[in-house]
């Protein structure tokens, strides 16, 4: 197996976490490891925010994350284990991710569910 690219700290830019997390599957995949206490098993996802994502593009969202900088990602047995490298991001760029996992966050609760197929309500074209 080849091993796993991790930048230095000193190479993540701004540019690169935001381009990485401008794909909603991605943003939505390092929020949740984010907000949890361990690490998560990339099998974890194969179902994000109602979709299913086949493994091999689970994978690319993966290393689009870890190459940014984002994760860490550890093999254990055939597994992947992925971290957030939040600590070392925030001493780098302070607030930085904690603005985008609140703005995602905010974004998710706004958002109208699928299927709801109601428009908005609005003035009647016919006006008496």
């Amino acid at each position: 197996m080849r091993p796993l690219v991790h930048p230095s700290i000193d190479d993540v830019t701004v540019e690169g976490i935001l381009h990485a997390l401008s794909d909603p599957v991605r943003v939505a995949i390092f929020a949740d490891i984010v907000g949890s206490d361990c690490s998560q098993n990339c099998s974890n996802f194969l179902n994000v925010s109602d979709k299913a994502i086949p493994k091999s593009t689970l994978s690319q969202h993966f290393k689009a994350l870890r190459e940014a900088g984002l994760i860490r990602g550890e093999r254990r047995g055939v597994e992947m284990q992925n971290t957030s490298r939040c600590a070392e991001i925030e001493k780098r760029f302070p607030g930085l991710i904690a603005a985008i996992v609140n703005a995602h966050k905010i974004q998710l609760v706004g958002k109208p569910r699928a299927g709801n197929g109601r428009k908005p309500a609005g003035r009647s074209a016919r006006t008496k």
